[in-house]
């Protein structure tokens, strides 16, 4: 017998596993990685040695509007140990300096005030200004030119008035931008939803070098990097997690070539091989990254790259924030068949994307290949309109996978973490 835990929420869940039932267990090496200092150590010595630019103190000299751009409640990004030492830094070289804390919602809801004092702490909150971006507050928005994709560049207006742009974030594998971190703090963190729309399109989707672990030749990350350089973003604050998210590697300096850095660390660490399976069960980390079903397809994509073609994916995510999306629950529920959704989304062009089609469109991918059943504090009849099958513990997911396959002997690979590694 094995038992193997699983993050769901801020919980977690066990199994004990029949030897003969597991395939495998795919965990990054990120878990055996014991780095010499602590995150608030390693965060400091990366300030120390920035890569490709002078230290944050001598890039604010002279600077009146600094922004930095933090990321939002739905990103475990460790502000408390970051934000401190990026102000400290800021002001060392600029006392005066005009510092404001941009929060990069992307398309995401706004970010409560509990959650910004659970992100930074009550300090922070209540002394520095604070501004949370939205993609539809068109005043706030200015063009400031057209992407690769061809698509009009629009950003936060208190980023592009930065005399000095910066951002913090964190380094972890992404279902089609490659890699999280770097240039995504500002598309699609502060971006217009016209921006995001046009990046996010179907033919981008589609294009199979926009999967987990892939930059080269990704056209969403082409985007992105395009737009963290016109926008003039230029010191990032990246750090690598654990699964009890802890920082065990930090990156500081240009937004390029640091986050290229953190990537080649990451990389080391994270790619597993594919262990074929009638199921896999998979999960999106625990909080926050569970919070709904929109980020949760992250984690189920992990588990599409080593499930049998019309095998189960179990999916574990908490989802107490609900759906994650409107727009993502009506394409998938209001229309019963996914094969003429999908063939809807295929044949809109890049300026035609409309709102979460793109992480419909994964989801698509994902029940094209297999069935998911999906355990959660969700309504079952929701679940259901999206498509999935309801359970409630990984027992009762695993009797009912034995029941779609009509198998009562299954092989099962487990991801205690599906947003932490890259199948292979």
């Amino acid at each position: 017998m094995k038992e193997v835990e699983f993050p769901y929420g801020k919980t977690k869940m066990h199994h004990k596993f029949e030897d003969e039932a597991l395939a495998g267990i795919l965990t990054s090496s990120i878990e055996a990685y014991s780095p010499s200092f602590s995150g608030k150590d390693l965060v400091e010595m990366a300030m120390e040695n920035p890569i490709a630019t002078p230290k944050l103190c001598a890039l604010a000299k002279d600077k009146k509007k600094v922004v930095i751009i933090a990321s939002d409640h739905t990103r475990p990004v460790p502000s408390k140990i970051i934000m401190p030492v990026l102000l400290r830094e800021i002001r060392k070289g600029n006392p005066d300096a005009d510092i404001t804390i941009l929060i990069a919602t992307g398309c995401h809801r706004g970010t409560t005030k509990e959650e910004l004092i659970g992100k930074f702490g009550e300090e922070i909150v209540e002394n520095e200004k604070i501004y949370i971006h939205d993609c539809d507050e068109r005043e706030k928005l200015v063009n400031i030119g057209t992407l690769p994709s061809g698509g009009a560049c629009e950003i936060n207006t208190i980023a592009y008035d930065a005399d000095l742009l910066i951002a913090e974030g964190f380094i972890e594998p992404h279902f089609f931008a490659g890699f999280s971190g770097g240039r995504k703090s500002v598309l699609p963190g502060v971006a217009g939803r016209t921006t995001v729309l046009a990046n996010h399109c179907a033919e981008f989707i589609h294009n199979e070098n926009a999967r987990t672990g892939i930059l080269e030749n990704n056209p969403i990350h082409k985007d992105m990097l395009w737009a963290a350089k016109t926008a003039k973003l230029a010191f990032i604050v990246n750090v690598v997690l654990n699964a009890e998210k802890e920082v065990i590697y930090a990156v500081a300096g240009d937004p390029e070539k640091a986050h290229e850095k953190g990537v080649e660390f990451l990389s080391s660490l994270c790619g597993v091989q594919a262990q074929l399976a009638d199921v896999v069960i998979s999960t999106n980390g625990g909080y926050p990254l569970d919070q709904n079903v929109y980020q949760a397809v992250k984690g189920m994509t992990a588990a599409e790259a080593t499930v049998k073609k019309g095998g189960v994916i179990i999916m574990l995510a908490a989802s107490n924030d609900g759906i994650g999306g409107d727009h993502f629950y009506h394409q998938l529920a209001d229309e019963a068949d996914i094969y003429k959704t999908m063939d809807i989304f295929l044949k809109r062009g890049r300026r035609e994307t409309v709102p979460d089609q793109w992480q419909t469109q994964i989801l698509l991918r994902i029940l094209m290949h297999a069935s998911v059943i999906y355990i959660s504090e969700m309504p079952d009849e929701q679940v259901e309109k999206m498509h999935m099958i309801p359970a409630h513990s990984i027992e009762e997911a695993i009797e009912k996978a034995k029941a779609l396959l009509r198998k009562d002997k299954i092989k099962i690979t487990a991801i205690p973490d599906g947003v932490s590694v890259m199948v292979r």
